[in-house]
């Protein structure tokens, strides 16, 4: 727009708002404090149409939810994720991460319609699926070949925030639902648990497979049961026609 009709737009606007927007001078021109608040309140409805625009296209296709856990991308591992896709081309996926404090993954709260997670966790209302049984160690900075519980009984041990479902918390913890929790501090994500053990000499429990930092090894606990990932989905839901593996009640 040409500096004429931009002007005369500008007037008029100011003209049916009974405000002056801009401040005209020999320097230049700036916002009054009436303009301010119009290109504030301008860049909320623009970002409002925006999303609105987004909701509207995303609502012609089915759309899925993936909850996932915190720094662990690898669990669902890339077969799962290409098997889906190819059974699923005209799916749009969302994924929604989630922190230690919730093993549904948003699934419970109704932010994800299926999760890929690991148990135990309270599976009250969802119906779960294993795609795999992994053994799980404690991670050090130095150990033996394996370890139990008991010879770890005056360690520090990573903890779960407050409310975090006690059977998730306490299988973290090295104890039982409902028992006396050990030591140590609250973590809420892999990164800050593998920081704790680098830094502080905390320990805790973790897949064996997992990847470790330089320094850190991860020693079989002979008295750990396997925890296994799960793919999950809550009773009742009505979710996007997807046939697959994932969705089967």
């Amino acid at each position: 727009m040409t500096q004429p009709p931009l002007s005369r737009a500008i007037k008029q606007l100011e003209a049916d708002l009974g405000a002056v927007l801009l401040r005209r001078s020999s320097t230049g021109v700036t916002l009054t404090a009436a303009g301010s608040l119009l290109y504030d309140e301008a860049r909320t409805l623009l970002e409002q149409a925006n999303q609105a625009r987004a909701r509207v296209a995303a609502a012609g296709s089915a759309t899925i939810t993936v909850g996932t856990l915190a720094d662990s991308a690898e669990e669902a591992g890339t077969r799962f994720a290409a098997a889906f896709r190819q059974r699923n081309p005209g799916v749009h996926v969302r994924i929604r991460e989630a922190d230690f404090t919730d093993p549904t993954a948003g699934l419970r709260a109704g932010l994800a319609d299926v999760a890929v997670t690991r148990a135990p966790f309270d599976r009250t209302g969802i119906t779960t699926y294993v795609l795999r049984s992994d053994p799980v160690g404690v991670v050090l900075r130095a150990g033996r070949d394996i370890l139990h519980l008991r010879d770890l009984a005056d360690r520090r041990w990573f903890q779960l925030p407050e409310g975090t479902d006690p059977v998730w918390r306490a299988y973290w913890n090295g104890t039982t639902p409902g028992g006396e929790l050990r030591d140590g501090p609250v973590v809420r994500t892999v990164s800050e648990c593998l920081q704790g053990v680098l830094w502080n000499g905390t320990i805790g429990v973790a897949p064996l497979a997992h990847a470790l930092p330089e320094g850190l090894i991860s020693v079989p606990l002979a008295d750990m049961r396997p925890e296994r990932p799960r793919p999950g989905a809550r009773r009742g839901d009505v979710l996007p026609d997807v046939p697959g593996p994932w969705l089967r009640e």
